[in-house]
């Protein structure tokens, strides 16, 4: 553990569980991040969907309480709290007052150690499931995503969050029961903190109530990303014409993600991006459009998106990659200095601190195994130079690229 004047508490607690805390003494809260390593990944190729099922039951009832009486208890110790399931990971994040940290690390155990999820709670989680595919199909831009993701990440890492009709149908109580029991257990434990928080009693209180836990699940190798070039269209009666193209990047890790993500803010993070006065503002070719990065835990992709007239659609896909290769012949030293600006000041004002910091924290741990101060990332992106950039984009060609297009005409073949 670092000690005295560290801002930081790094350890690995009994049972593989992994703990990071930074203290802000002066915040008046304590925001936790527990994360649980298993994921959509993790599901049954029959059984798509299931991880969203788990993470909407899990907390619907314990072996003491009811999912209302659950409930009522974070609402007595005046915790917000809320869940997510993704790709690798369930994420479970809380805030309380720092005096009610110890409680709410016990009602967590409780919920993710003794679920008992009630029949009826699987069957309107379901419901609910479903009620999300419908609402989908009116959702031409996620059903391009979701198309794109299959395609660029694999059939592992590109799951969708509800998965099919058919495979949620098939799903019951017993599924539900046995992802749980198969990947949730301390080895599979991240659990990121901030605040007013003494994080050698938060650990202590973690020991006391998850080093135990489930201790035939162990930690898993994350999938790899199984990416494939080519031009896909899926065919659908809309006024737009959507368009996704995506080609790797790079991962969290690597020493060139800041230069990465410095340069896609320069495409298309804001009306001063690229992206935005050229293809939008200039040529008048989209309704919208954007460039932006994501990460499976050991991997990285580089994705464009746009909405354009079916008319312009292959002028617009031209254009958005002509403007990726344009970067590296005409950038300027002021749109360098403006984007840099743009993603230091986000962090330094970024909504609740404490909040913010524990998402960057779990984030941290996620991604490196370690915390990274907030002064070294802003300084790794305060160093990236234009030759960086030029650099980058030497090194990372766009010519095997994924591009799916969602509308009523199919492009012309590449």
């Amino acid at each position: 553990m670092h000690g005295g004047a560290e801002p930081y508490v790094h350890r690995t607690l009994r049972g593989g569980i992994e703990l990071v805390v930074e203290r802000l003494p002066d915040r008046p809260i304590a925001a936790l991040d527990i994360r649980i390593l298993a994921g959509m990944a993790d599901e049954p190729a029959d059984k798509l969907g299931l991880a969203f099922l788990v993470e909407q039951t899990i907390n619907k009832g314990t072996a003491k309480r009811s999912g209302q009486e659950l409930s009522d208890a974070f609402d007595r110790l005046g915790a917000l709290h809320g869940s997510s399931a993704g790709r690798e990971s369930f994420g479970f994040r809380c805030t309380c007052l720092p005096d009610f940290l110890d409680d709410v690390v016990a009602l967590h155990a409780e919920f993710l150690r003794t679920p008992t999820f009630p029949e009826e709670s699987c069957e309107v989680a379901k419901e609910l499931a479903l009620q999300e595919l419908t609402a989908l199909e009116d959702d031409p831009g996620e059903l391009s995503r979701k198309a794109l993701s299959l395609r660029a990440y694999g059939p592992v890492l590109g799951r969708h969050l509800y998965g099919e009709r058919e495979t949620i149908e098939r799903i019951g109580r017993t599924d539900i029961v046995g992802f749980w029991q198969r990947n949730f257990g301390a080895a599979r434990l991240q659990v990121a903190a901030a605040g007013r928080v003494d994080a050698e009693r938060l650990a202590d209180s973690l020991e006391k109530h998850f080093s135990d836990w489930n201790p035939s699940v162990v930690r898993a190798t994350s999938p790899a990303v199984e990416f494939s070039a080519g031009r896909w269209h899926a065919h659908k009666e809309l006024e737009q014409q959507y368009i996704a193209i995506c080609w790797p990047g790079v991962p969290m890790s690597d020493a060139a993600h800041p230069v990465e993500r410095v340069m896609l803010t320069i495409l298309g993070d804001g009306m001063s991006s690229r992206l935005f006065a050229e293809v939008r503002e200039r040529q008048g070719l989209v309704y919208w459009v954007g460039a932006w990065h994501e990460h499976p835990r050991t991997a990285g992709m580089i994705h464009l998106g746009a909405s354009s007239t079916p008319a312009r659609c292959e002028q617009t896909y031209v254009t958005l990659l002509r403007e990726v290769d344009r970067l590296a012949d005409d950038i300027s030293a002021d749109e360098l200095a403006r984007a840099k600006t743009q993603i230091i000041a986000r962090t330094e004002t970024h909504g609740d601190l404490t909040r913010a910091r524990v998402s960057e924290l779990a984030s941290d741990l996620f991604y490196y195994g370690r915390p990274i101060p907030m002064a070294v990332k802003n300084a790794q992106v305060q160093a990236v130079s234009v030759e960086e950039i030029r650099g980058y984009l030497s090194e990372h060609p766009r010519d095997r690229r994924c591009v799916v297009t969602l509308g009523p005409a199919a492009p012309p073949a590449a």
